[in-house]
């Protein structure tokens, strides 16, 4: 997409001198005859303006000076598109102004109107409009969608009318000033000042004519076939099947809907309804007040339609078919799993998505669907799919490959990548088809454009919302994945749309709330169909409106897999080629580390804890290496169907780079790829023929005595105890301490981790990719060579020396995750001021223990503790840091709970010893106006109540027990979805009979490998 020209205008008013610049996109528009001068089009869009190309990083550099524009002598690419304010640090975070200057013959006889023209805006700023000098009007600017600063994306379509007075204007040269502060900025669709009083005409912006589009793109289309379903209020886009895994309530829930005494994300009522278009005349084929319908897909013959339906009390999702008019209900799946979204594939098979996956959002409650197909008649049922978290919405493309959203983290933002993929219909050939490098936007619902290589799909917007609702967007894949531009946003204002199907590229469908409507390339709609009154009251969305009309089967692409085998082979041609490589040298990386992204059996919160504090969700099994060849090149043998990703290793085996993505191979599939997330748009042609392809592929060598997934308290923290904790304690030692350097480094419990694993995580002793929207970090960045602890095992560091495999084992936990327990089995437990659902369980906030201290701390410690430094009132107190997402540099964390008290030896406290004198025992840290320590004695019965505090701590955690304690039983959550997944008996007591639930989670693993 290039940069369109549009227009700059300066016309004749009442004596004012004529000067007209004018191009051919302005002769189609209403006239502007009477303007001043006109600045843009009035066209929803800032893509005429200047910066479109390089947009807002590089303002400050393209524009160094003020904004000046002179009509009829500088060029539209002058005005930048976007306007900066003081939220804005891209352009130094200070009041902007911009200036356009005019010349009039005569002054003007009557008074003026500037309109600005907005595309969208973000927080409001304060807009002052000064003509010569002198304010005329300010007010502040709309709050528009925000949509990333991007012309690209079309946002909240706005316009701001301010007066000017005809005596502001003189004879001559005329200075208006537009000046922004206090806020954020404002992409500008045009700046206009004439006479008019009213916002001007946007081209292309009137609603559709229902008539026009029965008559052209949808001739032809007599019917069309929808859904009509209740929705839940979770606001997840994903959130509509299945239960809660707390879903026997064992926690108190503020307003649970249950059904069959389990708490449930879907709502009881669905239909499935054939719209006559012409007559607007609806007859249901399915009515079910107590069921659920949803994803009708139209079989080639124009007939048969395919659709999942939750029938009358059932608990889950199935797919059926039944004829148009009705007839022939026939279920094709069953079981105690979701399938849904399904789709037909050319190869007479369906492709759909299935919790039959067995594993649980990595950051949610609920179950994860992943890509599986079958028969027409729904028998051979086979995952064909990897992810840990979901696919959704499969649809065909013409060349018959499947396009759908796939939503993936591996060590970066849980809510940032859900972007569109391909696969073959046999599940080979898993590549990113749009986004999976910049940021936000969930892109889903995606299906092609007839006669054209676009698609339309739905980009719901932050994290997603509800029933994927967004805004319609056409994504044009010629530029690549990579390219913004090439995807662009067609309807304006709302976000609720849902569900989109494309008659041509200037005619779509789509369901938005109750309706379903006809949308212009533009975003102009008009409703063709509304779900009676009564529907709508009751709570019924309309969904997945689909014509009635026969169509021709896309490409058939032959099967590339081998269903007998385990295993499948992939050709990397050269490390060194991809982006981000710099300064790596050829012959520098030695190996392959391979890793696996381990699914969960259950989970209970939106956050990672307790398995790391802001790094990874998911545990990170080793399988071992592979070597790379000094070409650069590798040819190796991988586990088929399961979620492996890379890190490659020097010859002392430290990482230099670290993928964050995962890959799938098919059972029998050869899989090639270029390096390290290669540029896409590029070639690449080897200089001779590959040095590893010269054998057989490498398999895995396994690393020998080292454990395939970590576990902190049993792996890491004994090394820790030899080498570090002489000196790192509460207690001095003829080697050093009390907490040299201000570290602990002891295995003491805190509320939820141990003091040593926070202190890792926080002093950034170890380098992980944190839970931030960035991924494809500079060679050595993250893992194993950008991890401090590994650079002071050497004897440097005070003479502490480890032994090889003590450094290659704390090597191996960093380039895993660097987790702190090495089981699921840990979630949702063990903690004082865990997290279930994003809200705290087990809190101590009205324990008798803790309102004692936390009236000491308010009396004795409050004062001097303010701001940053404010300690935290009981062991829940997050003291306002983002349990999932924060700031290592936070100053807040050096007094965090999770470091303040101590549930192992609760007089060694920090809360404790930091105000206690060094005579008594104390640290001594905390002293009055006098110099003295706040506590001088042990005896004094306030430090006692701190004390105390932790005390009541140990006591619960004694109850509630940790994962590294003994007696400790999982959450019933993850003892209840291991009997279902067939792991462990349905009628085994876990409490009467303890399971080693590293060994059950072993087998759950296993449980979901392919099979000769």
């Amino acid at each position: 997409m290039t940069t369109r020209q549009k227009s700059s205008v300066h016309t004749l008013l009442g004596g004012v001198a004529v000067l007209a610049v004018a191009f051919n996109c302005l002769s189609a528009q209403p006239s502007v005859s009477d303007a001043v001068f006109l600045l843009g089009q009035p066209d929803g869009s800032a893509l005429e303006f200047g910066l479109c190309e390089e947009q807002w990083p590089a303002y400050a550099r393209t524009y160094p000076e003020p904004i000046v524009f002179r009509v009829g002598r500088s060029k539209l690419q002058d005005w930048p598109y976007i306007h900066p304010s003081h939220h804005d640090r891209w352009a130094g975070s200070r009041t902007h102004t911009f200036t356009v200057i005019f010349t009039n013959a005569t002054p003007p006889t009557v008074d003026l109107n500037l309109i600005i023209g907005l595309a969208d805006a973000h927080t409001p700023s304060l807009v002052v409009i000064g003509v010569n000098g002198q304010e005329v009007g300010r007010r502040r600017a709309p709050r528009g969608l925000s949509v990333g600063s991007d012309p690209y994306r079309e946002g909240q379509i706005a316009t701001m009318v301010f007066p000017v007075p005809a005596r502001a204007l003189k004879a001559g040269e005329n200075h208006l000033t537009i000046t922004l502060s206090d806020g954020s900025w404002i992409i500008y669709d045009y700046v206009y000042l004439g006479p008019r009083k009213e916002p001007l005409p946007l081209k292309g912006w009137e609603p559709p004519s229902k008539e026009n589009f029965l008559a052209g793109p949808m001739k032809g289309v007599e019917e069309i076939v929808f859904a009509t379903r209740k929705v839940g209020d979770d606001g997840h886009w994903y959130a509509n099947i299945g239960y809660y895994a707390d879903c026997e309530l064992e926690f108190k829930h503020g307003n649970p809907f249950t059904h069959n005494g389990k708490r449930v994300t879907y709502r009881l009522g669905g239909k499935l309804g054939v719209l006559n278009v012409r007559r607007g005349e609806v007859r249901w084929l399915i009515d079910d007040p107590r069921g659920g319908v949803r994803d009708p897909v139209v079989h080639y013959d124009g007939r048969t339609i395919l659709f999942s339906y939750r029938k009358g009390d059932g608990e889950h999702y199935h797919l059926y078919t039944i004829q148009s008019d009705g007839t022939g209900l026939r279920q094709l799946t069953d079981g105690d799993y979701d399938d849904f979204e399904p789709c037909w594939l050319p190869d007479g098979g369906i492709v759909f998505v299935s919790t039959r996956a067995k594993r649980w959002v990595n950051c949610w409650l609920t179950q994860v669907a992943t890509l599986h197909r079958c028969d027409a008649d729904g028998r051979n049922i086979r995952m064909i799919s990897a992810n840990n978290e979901h696919d959704n919405t499969p649809w065909v493309l013409p060349d018959g490959r499947i396009l759908y959203q796939r939503w993936e983290y591996v060590d970066r933002s849980q809510v940032d990548y859900h972007h569109l993929w391909t696969a073959n219909p046999d599940g080979t050939a898993q590549m990113v088809y749009f986004g999976n490098q910049r940021p936000g936007i969930v892109m889903i619902d995606a299906k092609p454009i007839p006669q054209t290589s676009k698609v339309v799909a739905i980009f719901s917007p932050g994290h997603g919302q509800r029933e994927h609702a967004g805004a319609v967007a056409v994504v044009d894949p010629a530029g690549g994945p990579d390219d913004a531009k090439m995807a662009r946003t067609i309807s304006r204002g709302r976000q609720d749309y849902r569900d989109p199907w494309a008659f041509s590229e200037e005619a779509f469908m789509v369901a938005a709330g109750a309706e379903i409507q006809l949308m212009n390339s533009r975003g102009a709609a008009t409703t063709l169909y509304r779900l009676p009154e009564p529907d709508v009251r009751e709570g019924y969305w309309l969904h997945e409106p689909r014509p009635l009309i026969p169509r021709e089967r896309e490409k058939v692409i032959v099967p590339l897999t081998h269903p007998g085998q385990t295993t499948g082979r992939v050709v990397l041609a050269n490390i060194y080629e991809g982006r981000n490589m710099q300064g790596v040298k050829p012959g520098e990386i030695k190996k392959l580390l391979v890793l696996e992204t381990l699914p969960k059996p259950v989970n209970f919160t939106g956050g990672m804890d307790p398995l790391t504090y802001g790094g990874s969700f998911t545990l990170e099994r080793i399988l071992g290496t592979v070597p790379v060849e000094p070409d650069g090149s590798a040819y190796l043998e991988l586990p088929a169907l399961r979620g492996l990703f890379f890190v490659a290793l020097d010859e002392n085996d430290m990482a230099v780079k670290r993928m964050q993505s995962f890959l799938t191979v098919q059972p029998g599939e050869l899989v090639s790829c270029v390096g390290c997330h290669e540029q896409r748009t590029k070639s690449y042609l080897p200089a001779g023929p590959l040095q590893a392809v010269r054998r057989p592929p490498s398999r895995i060598e396994p690393i020998a005595d080292a454990p395939e997934i970590f576990d902190f308290p049993r792996d890491i923290q004994p090394i820790l105890n030899r080498l570090c904790v002489d000196c790192h304690d509460y207690t001095a030692t003829p080697r050093g301490g009390p907490r040299a350097g201000g570290v602990i480094l002891t295995g003491d419990h805190g509320p939820m981790f141990s003091h040593a694993y926070f202190t890792l995580t926080v002093k950034q002793l170890f380098r992980d990719g944190r839970n931030e929207a960035r991924s494809n970090y500079r060679p050595r960045e993250l893992g194993s060579s950008a991890s401090r602890i590994l650079k002071m095992l050497d004897g440097t560091h005070y003479g502490v020396q480890a032994t090889q495999r003590e450094k290659q084992w704390l090597r191996l936990w960093i380039e895993s995750g660097a987790v702190y327990p090495g089981t699921y089995a840990a979630l949702g437990a063990g903690s004082i001021g865990g997290y279930q659902e994003n809200e705290q369980i087990h809190v101590d906030t009205d324990w008798p223990t803790t309102r004692a201290g936390a009236e000491v701390i308010g009396r004795r410690c409050a004062s001097c503790h303010t701001g940053h430094r404010t300690l935290p009132s009981s062991m829940s107190d997050e003291l306002g840091i983002s349990f999932w997402r924060f700031d290592l540099r936070d100053p807040r964390l050096q007094y965090s709970r999770h470091i303040m008290f101590n549930l192992t030896r609760p007089e060694k406290s920090l809360l404790a010893l930091a105000p206690l004198a060094r005579e008594a025992g104390g640290f001594g840290l905390c002293t009055n106006s006098t110099g003295a320590a706040v506590f001088t004695e042990t005896s004094d019965p306030d430090w006692q109540k701190l004390v105390a505090m932790a005390q009541g701590g140990k006591d619960y955690l004694a109850k509630i027990k940790r994962f590294d304690m003994p007696g400790y039983v999982p959450r019933h959550g993850w003892v209840r979805e291991m009997k279902r997944y067939g792991i462990l008996p349905m009628d085994l007591d876990v409490v009467a009979n303890p399971v080693n639930y590293y060994e059950v989670e072993q087998k759950y693993w296993q449980s979901l490998w392919p099979r000769p």
